[in-house]
């Protein structure tokens, strides 16, 4: 008898196992079945009412979908070989009711017992491009198929709109829906590497369609050449799940912030300043731990004179692709419901110090906007209110 066979043979002997009708009549008695097969083994489907959790991560994760350790566990694989393996390592966990189902999934089906189809299941192309996010416990199929359904709004396609769009578009994130009306200026491509000298001239949004969908053939990019305001904003942002703050002006920002308050929408914000960035997340609506908007923070604008653009005071180029990382990370936390995003929080980089500066954010109970209580007072007229300051 080879070593295989008789470490099968003993684990045999240890570990009860059970039919795969059995199996499916313990799903009815509160016994929970988990499927130990690989992602690409379970494209195909999996046993109606099974957990996916694939054995490379069964004991990191296993305590998170079957926290009793009381409670009853079956497991199954393809043929029944693999299981006996993962009920042993539950086993070893502190589980005592385990077992193995015999024959695996192909008795399972022979059985012609009912199968669960995964919608939205990935594509042998997809599973290799986004293999490295496959392989985390915190992402895996499930949180890729979510990116890939996510749609974005990505307002401005420049210094920050570029690093945030290639790592969104590269993330898999299925729609972005890139606002700009702005055109491909040779001073601006030292920070904006959406774009290339080769389309000087040409509207941003097209570039950035252009460089993108080469990037990723498998998303969809909608580039909508516009100038937001308060009549299309809330046409432009609906059906999305974030929106990226990527403007260089208040008028925009305050309106990107309001429109957000009112559609109950995650609004990732970033700002540059020659050696200097922010980033945080304004989300009054997120879950039990309301934070503040974008007013809250900044009630009004600054006068123009203490606000200059980058044309008039010059940035770093590379600074904005830090920032915009930052909020390409933040973006994808969101979607996929991980972390801690930057909600009441406001973390400053300072490029010559090579220094991170975390500020805390209090929301204002009495902000016109997103105060307790207090109903949408309406859009302003932004370019008007930040000229007079």
């Amino acid at each position: 008898m080879s070593a295989r066979q008789q470490r099968l043979a003993e684990l045999r002997r240890a570990i009860p196992e059970v039919g795969a009708e059995e199996a499916f009549a313990a799903l009815g008695e509160g016994c929970v079945l988990v499927d130990v097969r690989e992602p690409d083994e379970v494209a195909a489907g999996l046993p109606a009412g099974a957990i996916h959790l694939a054995r490379g991560f069964l004991e990191l994760r296993l305590e998170e979908v079957v926290p009793d350790p009381e409670r009853r566990v079956l497991f199954l694989c393809a043929s029944g070989v693999r299981s006996l393996f993962a009920a042993e390592a539950a086993r070893l966990l502190g589980y005592r009711a385990v077992a193995s189902v015999v024959g695996g999934f192909e008795a399972w089906r022979r059985a012609g017992l009912p199968v669960a189809t995964r919608a939205g299941a990935l594509s042998p192309e997809q599973r290799e491009r986004y293999a490295r996010h496959l392989a985390i416990p915190e992402v895996g199929e499930d949180g890729q198929r979510k990116l890939l359904e996510s749609t974005v709004a990505l307002v401005g396609a420049g210094g920050l709109g570029s690093p945030v769009a290639l790592y969104l578009a590269a993330a898999g994130v299925g729609t972005l829906r890139i606002v700009d009306d702005d055109l491909v200026d040779r001073s601006n491509l030292q920070r904006q590497i959406l774009h290339a000298d080769d389309r000087i001239g040409q509207p941003t949004v097209d570039s950035a369609r252009r460089t993108l969908e080469a990037f990723d053939p498998g998303i969809r990019v909608a580039a909508r050449r516009l100038r937001l305001s308060p009549q299309n904003v809330e046409e432009v942002f609906d059906g999305c799940d974030v929106v990226v703050d990527g403007t260089d002006n208040f008028a925009t920002r305050y309106l990107v912030n309001d429109a957000c308050i009112k559609l109950g929408l995650p609004n990732v914000h970033g700002s540059v300043f020659r050696f200097e960035g922010q980033v945080s997340t304004f989300w009054p609506a997120y879950g039990g731990r309301r934070g503040p908007c974008y007013r809250c923070v900044f009630p009004s604008p600054p006068p123009r004179e203490l606000a200059p653009s980058c044309a008039e005071a010059g940035v770093l180029g590379v600074l904005p692709g830090v920032v915009g990382t930052l909020q390409a990370v933040e973006t994808l936390k969101l979607l996929l419901g991980i972390g801690d995003p930057l909600i009441g929080r406001l973390l400053c980089y300072d490029a010559l110090a090579g220094r991170f500066l975390e500020l805390e954010q209090r929301r204002d109970p009495d902000c016109a906007f997103c105060g307790d209580g207090k109903p949408f007072p309406g859009y302003a007229d932004y370019e008007v209110v930040c000229a007079t300051r």
